[in-house]
């Protein structure tokens, strides 16, 4: 009787290849720049989901929120989000509020590894006091809208399968952080 050969294990970039990873989090969190590098030292693509939201809308965010709301945005972010999980051997940085979609969370659950970047108050106003044309901190007081947008979104970003903190971390760091964690979440049964 000839013995059933046990089936060859994927190596850790061959299983980082079979799915997309999505960055989520605050604006300020470092999705885009964190996610280029990721991308790049894993050997992956790299797509901003709020850049293919204006291409497909053909303007940018501060005037998809100007002529068509908020509302009209969200659609289309999870429109595009849903487009990009039909991909493999993808990082996909999203936009603050994609993941507080339960459609585009159940859907990023069931077809990609999310990594939520968390980052505490102090920096995330720091970091987004660089750029005026973020449409949700068009206000007189940004500590308070931050610190509210916390409070609505952190509790939902929690469901992210990995948390990675980027307060204290540079780039390099935190890239290298997500692959040991990744590293550890692959090895896991059933997560490929």
């Amino acid at each position: 009787m000839a013995a059933t050969k046990k089936p060859k294990s994927r190596s850790f970039k061959e299983n980082v290849r079979a799915q997309p990873i999505v960055l989520v989090g605050l604006m300020g969190a470092g999705k885009t720049y964190i996610g280029q590098k990721l991308a790049q030292n894993l050997d992956l693509d790299f797509v901003d989901a709020d850049t293919e939201i204006e291409a497909a809308a053909d303007c940018t965010i501060e005037e998809i929120f100007s002529r068509y709301g908020e509302k009209a945005f969200r659609e289309g972010e999870r429109l595009v989000i849903a487009r990009l999980l039909n991909k493999s051997a993808l990082v996909i940085a999203t936009g603050g509020g994609a993941f507080l979609n339960k459609e585009t969370r159940e859907n990023i659950a069931q077809h990609a590894i999310s990594i939520w970047l968390k980052a505490d108050l102090d920096t995330t106003l720091r970091r987004v006091s660089r750029r005026n044309d973020r449409p949700l901190l068009k206000t007189s007081n940004k500590r308070q809208t931050l610190e509210r947008l916390m409070e609505e979104r952190y509790p939902l970003y929690e469901k992210a399968d990995l948390v990675l903190g980027t307060s204290n971390t540079g780039p390099s760091e935190t890239v290298e952080g997500i692959i040991r964690a990744l590293k550890r979440h692959l090895k896991r049964p059933n997560k490929v």
